[in-house]
């Protein structure tokens, strides 16, 4: 084992010849040689499970030489060798290598949020930090509020509230305005919505402890869509925007909202619970009704949302839903320019009836274990009732891939940060 900081280089094998994988890193003197073949279509996931490799052999910071790095190749070794206490243990190379460390401090931003315990990251604590790091970003064009407790009720978010009532820590939503433009009446052309449940009990459909043990990681998507913001912000977004977190604990009291109950939500649709466990799609509602009534014409909302979606995809691909199919190739291409895999599953205005309720105009989910067949779809049409337009331009990504209970071949354990990257391209391209 080795605790130095050796320069790191990246060979090509010209030939494509059967190398065993234990001599892929070659060690001379204090320096290490990833050796790849040039025309393996996988070659950024060879190299990703280099850094992986590298990293476990206790290098605690990471030195990229040679000419032979591009700036896709060195990302695709940071992601790789990054990890928790070394979210930023990179240092680039060429003429990218201020851009590459700047990304990388937006992923370990959001990468930390994640990871934080229960006890560091609560409600509040998450639209805190969340506001502070974009207002230090952009202090000249960065606002926000943040809407707690009682006053959700007020404001007729009832969704939030009700997930996040029986906590000590009151739930909230925050928005934040980036407004570069400095004009107070410009149109806004990008929202974007995060779940932000900073610890999932279930409620009274409670979770084994097996199934809760993790759930730390279950305001994930709040955590992407403000990596994603910051990222557009330090790239040069000069349009305005706005990032809606739906922040709640979903815990249980003699208080908790019940199976049974009904809410009714602020454009008038009543939800039976029929599971406490699919409090996301109950606080992202509230969020995606609040960037509706922007009227910005691209809506994208980003979620830890079902284990279906984790089922239909495994743990490496984002799951992608929407009803707008032009909006659907965007997405698909923004996403395979940034290297972010991603996969769309069915949806169609007829999901939006598949949680059927003899009580109300629908369930937040059924009774079945997961939601039943298709339960991510199902999921997703149920978000679909809270966009304008007949979700022309929304799209809603389950982010499978956002976190990993313990460290595998190509990610150390923790948070990963996908979509941030394919979420700010987006928005650029808006």
């Amino acid at each position: 084992m080795t605790t130095a900081q050796p320069k790191i280089y990246l060979t090509f094998e010209s030939q494509a010849q059967d190398w065993q994988e234990s001599k892929r890193e070659q060690f001379i003197g204090s320096d290490i040689f990833i050796c790849v073949d040039k025309s393996n279509p996988y070659i950024l996931r060879e190299i990703q499970s280099a850094g992986r490799k590298i990293e476990s052999l206790g290098v605690k910071e990471a030195i990229l030489s040679g000419e032979n790095w591009q700036e896709d190749s060195q990302w695709a070794f940071a992601l790789g060798f990054t990890a928790v206490g070394k979210l930023t243990a990179v240092k680039f190379t060429g003429d990218q290598a201020q851009v590459l460390s700047e990304k990388l401090d937006i992923y370990a931003f959001s990468r930390d949020l994640t990871n934080q315990t229960p006890a560091q990251l609560y409600p509040e604590s998450l639209a805190k930090q969340a506001l502070n790091y974009l207002t230090e970003l952009a202090p000249s064009a960065v606002t926000g509020k943040i809407i707690a407790g009682e006053a959700l009720v007020e404001a007729g978010w009832t969704g939030i509230y009700h997930v996040g009532m029986a906590s000590q820590h009151p739930p909230c939503l925050l928005e934040v305005d980036y407004n570069p433009t400095g004009d107070e009446n410009a149109e806004v052309a990008t929202c974007l919505v995060g779940k932000g449940i900073t610890f999932d009990s279930g409620g009274y459909s409670i979770k084994s402890s097996a199934g809760m043990f993790d759930m730390k990681c279950d305001m994930g998507g709040a955590a992407v869509v403000a990596g994603a913001f910051a990222l557009a912000i330090k790239q040069g977004f000069t349009k305005r925007a706005k990032l809606f977190l739906c922040c709640a604990e979903n815990m249980i009291a003699g208080h908790a909202y019940k199976l049974g109950d009904i809410l009714t939500y602020k454009n008038g649709i009543t939800v039976e619970i029929a599971n406490t466990d699919a409090e996301g799609r109950l606080v992202l509602a509230d969020g995606l009704m609040a960037a509706g009534e922007t009227g910005a014409p691209l809506i994208i909302d980003a979620a830890t949302l079902t284990g279906a979606a984790v089922l239909a995809t495994g743990a490496e691909y984002t799951a992608m839903f929407t009803l707008d199919e032009d909006l659907a190739t965007k997405t698909k291409q923004a996403a395979s320019e940034t290297n972010e895999p991603i996969w769309q599953l069915p949806l169609e205005p007829w999901h939006q009836n598949k949680c059927p309720s003899a009580f109300a105009d629908t369930a937040n989910s059924t009774t079945q274990k997961g939601g039943g067949a298709g339960g991510a779809s199902n999921a997703a049409g149920f978000l679909s009732r809270f966009v304008p337009n007949e979700g022309k331009g929304w799209v809603h990504l389950d982010i499978a891939a956002a976190y990993n209970a313990s460290s595998n071949g190509l990610w150390a354990a923790g948070a990963t940060g996908l979509g941030i990257a394919t979420i700010a391209k987006m928005m650029k391209e808006s």
